[in-house]
């Protein structure tokens, strides 16, 4: 690429409403928004991941009382403390996949079913979305899933769970030829609704998940100051914006990123809006200067 930015954008929506079939389109596993218009040639690609897999109302799995009590306590909480903005340390799992060409509609709802459902059966992970990917891919990944852990020995356990290893061994790798994987530490409010990502929301919209590469002469306050600009913008944006979060990616199998961004958009109408919006485009044209072309990532299309 002509850029010196490199960077992997995935975009994928989720409910909490109940799996669904989608039967407009040749596939039958989830209802899809329909693809953006092609993309203009900036610095970041982006691999759109618009599916709704929600695959199960999360909320049946709480105990109804417990649930409901929480949410009143966390609107207590912020009423005694509301000039008071509170940080939680979460870890964000971002995990990338290719899968096979052929792969039938069966065999790609299995696949999902079992990633989703991992929620309900190993303890740590604390919020999760995925989907197919949609619109302009060059790195061909097909699907994408995000999880966020308490912490980081929550997220060791988990990949070394030996239920966890089964479901990739049984049901991911015998339909998927390549898969990336980055994780990342960050902060969000300090109330069940942010750190679990719950309430209305939360029920329905577009993930914007952002790999970046800075160059080393950019590490420190350059890099630092680029991640500001960005997440202050986000947060200037709470009508089209939910939740952002970012940090240094620290998994040694993607050191050709060093850090991840995700953001939870109430739509693909407003990721759209908030992508064309002056102030972003502002943003990532200072943010080009201090990110360079990792090797590994050319292989996948940036």
């Amino acid at each position: 690429m002509a850029s010196s930015f490199s960077s992997l954008t995935a975009i994928f929506s989720s409910t909490s409403t109940c799996l669904h079939r989608c039967h407009h389109s040749t596939t039958r596993i989830y209802s899809y928004s329909p693809p953006r218009p092609p993309l203009r040639r900036r610095a970041w690609c982006r691999i759109s991941i618009v599916s709704r897999h929600p695959i199960a109302d999360s909320n049946r799995y709480w105990n109804g009382k417990m649930y409901h009590a929480s949410l009143h306590m966390a609107s207590l909480g912020r009423n005694l403390a509301a000039n008071v903005e509170r940080k939680r340390e979460v870890v964000e799992h971002i995990y990338l996949l290719k899968a096979r060409e052929d792969l039938s509609n069966e065999e790609e709802k299995n696949m999902l079913d079992h990633l989703y459902t991992t929620q309900y059966h190993m303890s740590g992970i604390v919020a999760i979305s995925l989907g197919r990917t949609s619109g302009q891919n060059p790195q061909n990944y097909t699907h994408a899933v995000y999880m966020r852990f308490h912490g980081k020995q929550d997220l060791t356990r988990f990949y070394e769970n030996p239920s966890y290893l089964q479901i990739l061994k049984e049901h991911v790798m015998p339909h998927c030829h390549e898969s990336k994987y980055v994780d990342f530490e960050s902060e969000v409010m300090d109330d069940i609704l942010s750190v679990f990502r719950k309430g209305e929301d939360f029920n329905y919209g577009v993930e914007f998940v952002l790999l970046i590469a800075f160059h080393a002469s950019a590490f420190g306050a350059t890099a630092e100051g680029a991640l500001a600009s960005l997440e202050k913008l986000a947060t200037e944006f709470p009508n089209l914006i939910v939740q952002i979060t970012q940090g240094s990616n620290f998994n040694p199998g993607s050191a050709e990123f060093t850090h991840g961004i995700v953001i939870r958009f109430r739509s693909t109408e407003a990721l759209q809006l908030f992508l064309d919006s002056s102030e972003y485009k502002e943003v990532s044209d200072e943010t080009e200067s201090a990110c360079e072309m990792a090797p590994t990532v050319s292989f996948m299309g940036l």
